[in-house]
């Protein structure tokens, strides 16, 4: 007797697009536009990585950088913010009909004859040709130090309000470390920076670091350079300083201490990375192509551990030359 409890629809397309970030979609809509029929698989909701980005965000790019599939992307401001661009995406994949399947995490990508089988949480796709446009924002690194897992220590910076009036300690000195110490500073919380450098980070954003800069100068947030977590307690925190170590009062600690692909997928159909300590993975610049034949890399997953390297405004390009390598070879074989 079959077992069909366990058995997952088999469903075909041509493409497979696994992510649906703002390259993802680029990716559909190039592809729509020259009659490929496709599909994006992501495992969470609509833009993930944008939705988890801290509420507040101002985007370092202009709108019309971030702009996809020739889609006006109108702001009110120079800078658009998060819920601009949560908005703008939706809109291009609402109003374009992008095939795309929400909350479905592809667990397994193989080669079969003729293409590939992609396994997901929910279904099987037989399809020609694949493009990974997978994000960096899954895996945050670790401190690796005592007390990273009690429940006051996040890796994720979301709205300031729930700090208000609480001995708050941000690790990092880059956008993100930033931008937590300001917006709790400004919503009444006692803010300490644990920096490993000399200083903010020359990539923070131009507005923000003079900012940052004037509020640790003035002592309305207290900055430790040259310095780094030695152990996270209940309600304190040890710090290691250029000084020895010192003890603070704590009731949160948010640790931006950045983020990094998850490699899962690619090391297990045989991409090949680069083993210079960033991971870079393997793709023809040209044509976007990995290793692999027939399989596509897009967006930030291109830098590996670099991930500053690839951003919305110099990726989106990635989907016109893949969707033109497609359209080459699928003339080839007509």
């Amino acid at each position: 007797m079959i077992n069909f409890i366990n058995m997952k629809e088999q469903l075909s397309f041509p493409l497979v697009i696994v992510g649906g970030g703002p390259i993802g979609l680029a990716c559909a809509l190039s592809a729509a536009a020259a009659g490929i029929p496709y599909c994006i698989l992501e495992k969470g909701c609509l833009v993930n990585s944008l939705y988890n980005y801290p509420a507040n965000m101002t985007f370092f790019s202009t709108s019309e950088k971030l702009e996809i599939g020739g889609v006006p992307f109108v702001s009110n401001n120079f800078k658009p913010t998060r819920s601009e661009a949560l908005e703008y995406y939706r809109r291009v994949a609402t109003n374009h009909q992008l095939n795309i399947r929400l909350q479905e995490k592809v667990e397994k990508i193989q080669k079969v004859k003729g293409g590939f089988l992609v396994e997901s949480s929910k279904h099987q796709y037989l399809a020609q040709y694949v493009i990974i446009a997978t994000g960096f924002y899954d895996i945050p690194y670790k401190m690796h130090v005592p007390g990273e897992d009690l429940p006051k220590v996040t890796h994720y910076y979301k709205d300031p309000h729930f700090y208000a009036m609480q001995k708050v300690l941000v690790v990092g000195a880059n956008n993100s470390a930033v931008d937590a110490a300001l917006e709790t500073y400004r919503k009444g919380a006692e803010v300490t920076m644990v920096i490993r450098g000399e200083g903010i980070g020359r990539r923070v954003k131009y507005w923000a670091k003079p900012d940052i800069e004037n509020r640790i100068e003035e002592g309305s947030i207290k900055a430790y350079t040259n310095s780094s977590i030695k152990a996270i307690h209940p309600h304190t925190v040890d710090i290691q300083t250029a000084d020895g170590v010192i003890t603070v009062e704590n009731d949160y600690v948010i640790a931006m201490t950045g983020y990094q692909p998850d490699f899962s997928l690619l090391n297990a159909i045989g991409v090949q990375l680069s083993d210079d300590g960033v991971s870079c993975p393997y793709y023809n610049e040209q044509t976007m192509e990995s290793n692999i034949t027939d399989l596509y890399l897009a967006g930030v997953v291109c830098g590996g551990l670099n991930t500053h390297v690839w951003f919305i405004e110099n990726s989106r390009e990635h989907a016109i030359k893949i969707i033109q390598d497609i359209q080459s070879k699928i003339a080839l074989k007509s």
